[in-house]
């Protein structure tokens, strides 16, 4: 998961080309460095083929739906947000924006995980970057992020460019290499995996969050649609740019499967494609894979906080979150809706010093807040389609969507309940704000929805029922 974009200040305009490059910096980034542990953890060969091919087919019906959206409704800007509002009202328009923003901030924290987990390496203290050292390091980069950006960033869409390529680069010569070193009786061995995986749908099943925390970043050019030059851009550099990231996630997964058993693959530290490289080449791959992931850190952080930041400032804008939000600074920078997310990523950095593993707890919440504001996109795609083949895009985006939510399980639907009920605190301030009735008889069932889930997560969480 990364999104590479630009800040507003710094460009007027989006050429096809800057966009596509969006897309494709939004979809590679830390998130790939981690796929063949993710993957040999749940499944074999067999099972993998067949989740990328679920959620290849699934994610292609969502780009195709953001781009369907962005030609139809082209005044409607910051995508996933504005389209989940227009199609649904303005409270579930709220909690699209809302989750849209938690999880591209819980999404920040995998970052500096990984990169503590891959310094952790030749500095033990750090251990899987889940130690109360690596929580304090990562801390302190957090608010140096902080600091430079709310001084304003320049040339973001230059950033953008030489990052996707620096992080690139070192993923197509490891999909090249694991393919020169392959070994052929390894792969037939990793074809079904060790029989504890159980049936080839629960492998799938288990698969299926990691593929939406790897493409998250597909909705990027969306988000920014109203800075670009064309409006057709938007769905073409969309679909061009996933297309093109789903090669290489694919191409990742399944090679590693022919260099180390799957069972070993699955016990490789995070990063765990720089102990598949190593397993292949020598030691040298390995420190190549780090220092891709690096590079990817660096700039993914720097673009998804950026990100989050703009959608809280839209919705602001917009009057669906409190006016302080939408207050820049003298270099235009949101630095109200830019501390609040700063201010989560710590919060949620001192989560995962509790957690078992915090690296797949950061993901997999990612993932399963992003559900929702997909789900709705995908459902106002479906309300407003004015052709078979429309229709046909958006019913299936929203079975996947379903069917994403039903393999998440209880346990991050009701975690993510616990984080969607006590923001509609900023809801009800918007409302006072305008002098208008705080909720309407609809908006009051779906508000008893999300406190009655958030309750029963935190019951959950109390009686040992779910845990972190």
């Amino acid at each position: 998961m990364t999104a590479t974009a630009p800040q507003t200040s710094s460009v007027q305009k989006l050429t096809f080309t800057t966009m596509t490059m969006m897309v494709v910096g939004g979809m590679v980034g830390a998130g790939v460095f981690s796929l063949p542990r993710r993957f040999a953890e749940e499944t074999g060969v067999i099972g993998a083929l067949i989740a990328w091919l679920i959620a290849g087919s699934g994610m292609l019906m969502l780009a195709f739906v953001f781009q369907t959206l962005a030609l139809r409704k082209p005044e409607l800007d910051a995508g996933v947000y504005a389209y989940a509002k227009a199609g649904f009202g303005e409270y579930l328009g709220f909690f699209s924006a809302f989750g849209y923003w938690a999880s591209a901030c819980v999404g920040n924290v995998t970052y500096w995980v990984l990169i503590m987990s891959t310094i952790g390496a030749i500095a033990p203290a750090l251990g899987d970057g889940d130690t109360v050292l690596s929580v304090v390091l990562s801390s302190i980069g957090v608010w140096i992020f902080f600091y430079l950006v709310q001084r304003g960033v320049k040339d973001a869409a230059a950033v953008n460019r030489i990052v996707t390529i620096a992080k690139v680069v070192p993923i197509l010569v490891f999909v090249l290499l694991a393919l020169f070193a392959l070994d052929p009786q390894v792969f037939a061995d990793n074809l079904r995996g060790p029989t504890s995986y159980g049936s080839l749908f629960e492998q799938v099943k288990g698969t299926m969050l990691v593929t939406v925390f790897v493409f998250l970043g597909v909705e990027g050019a969306s988000v920014y649609s109203r800075h670009a030059k064309r409006r057709e851009d938007v769905g073409r550099a969309t679909v061009l740019g996933f297309l093109a990231v789903f090669a290489v996630f694919a191409s990742v997964t399944i090679v590693s499967y022919g260099i180390l058993p799957a069972d070993e693959i699955a016990q490789l530290r995070q990063p765990s494609m720089g102990g598949v490289l190593e397993a292949a080449v020598g030691e040298w791959g390995k420190v190549l894979v780090s220092v891709g992931l690096i590079v990817s850190v660096l700039g993914a952080y720097l673009a998804w906080t950026l990100m989050a930041a703009e959608v809280l400032y839209v919705a602001a804008k917009d009057d669906d979150m409190p006016r302080f939000l939408g207050r820049t600074t003298r270099g235009d920078v949101p630095f109200n809706a830019l501390l609040l997310s700063t201010i989560l990523v710590q919060i949620v950095l001192v989560i995962t010093y509790f957690s078992s593993d915090a690296f797949n707890f950061a993901l997999d919440l990612t993932s399963a807040l992003t559900l929702i504001p997909f789900l709705l996109a995908a459902g106002y795609a479906l309300r407003i389609q004015a052709t078979r083949r429309e229709l046909v895009i958006a019913f299936l985006a929203v079975a996947y969507t379903i069917f994403l939510l039903v393999a998440a399980g209880p346990k991050f639907l009701l975690l993510s309940f616990i984080i969607y009920a006590p923001a509609t605190l900023l809801f009800v301030q918007a409302r006072r704000e305008q002098g208008r009735q705080l909720f309407s008889g609809r908006e009051l069932v779906i508000l008893a929805v999300s406190i009655a889930g958030a309750v029963a997560g935190v019951v959950a969480l109390a009686a040992g029922w779910i845990s972190i």
